[in-house]
């Protein structure tokens, strides 16, 4: 029976990949741009200061004090024009955990709704997720942002559906010109792997985003690109 299960799970994920790479692609048909998925945004160099906490996750970078240096991304999914409703992201790289990537969209914040994206004014306070939980040493972690006034951020973990605990803050330092390439699938944080069915999801989409961009370079090997089977 768990083989079945498992087996339907990744057939329903590998058709959503599928569903979610052709809508990259239709997207970048219509409206040719460097980015197909957040055309339109500003990069920041950014610091993210964590407090550390009581109740471990396992994840060294969640559960202890420190500070990075962080290149963010904020932008528009869509593109939509100026003041319209659209799914806001805030995209984090960690250059001193690896280079690690963090990719968070707006979402409900909810035990179910933190799973559905959701529309909102980039001038509106509200929360930014994962949508698709990490796997933990523990179990599954889902991570997020919300901002408190401009440039400056909450950042929060929680484990599944269960309560949202902050544990660092995130500020944006200065704008820059750099345009990095985010991809939490080949760069996941150090302690975190993705589950096989969220990469059968996300990887599609994102080797269509590469390949819009003229990125044709391969995933990196190792323990830090290693996706998990169950």
């Amino acid at each position: 029976m768990n083989g079945f299960m498992e087996s339907a799970t990744g057939a329903v994920a590998t058709g959503a990949g599928h569903v979610l790479a052709a809508a990259t692609r239709l997207g970048s048909a219509l409206r040719p741009a460097p980015k197909p998925l957040h055309p339109r945004g500003s990069v920041w160099q950014a610091e993210v200061v964590r407090v550390g906490t009581l109740l471990p996750t396992g994840v060294p970078w969640l559960d202890e004090p420190g500070r990075d240096p962080a290149l963010v991304r904020v932008s528009a999914a869509i593109g939509l024009p100026h003041g319209w409703p659209d799914l806001q992201g805030v995209a984090i790289r960690l250059p001193e955990q690896q280079g690690a990537d963090l990719l968070l969209a707006s979402t409900g914040a909810g035990r179910l709704s933190r799973f559905l994206l959701r529309p909102v004014r980039p001038s509106s306070r509200h929360l930014a997720s994962t949508l698709l939980p990490y796997r933990g040493p523990a179990g599954p972690i889902m991570l997020a942002a919300v901002p408190d006034r401009p440039g400056d951020y909450t950042l929060l973990r929680a484990e599944g559906t269960g309560e949202w605990t902050g544990f660092a803050r995130l500020r944006l330092l200065h704008e820059t010109d750099e345009e990095p390439s985010y991809d939490p699938i080949r760069r996941p944080l150090p302690g975190l792997r993705n589950y096989a069915w969220v990469s059968r999801v996300r990887a599609p989409a994102y080797r269509v985003a590469r390949s819009s961009r003229g990125d044709t370079a391969s995933a990196p090997t190792g323990a830090g690109a290693t996706l998990e089977t169950t």
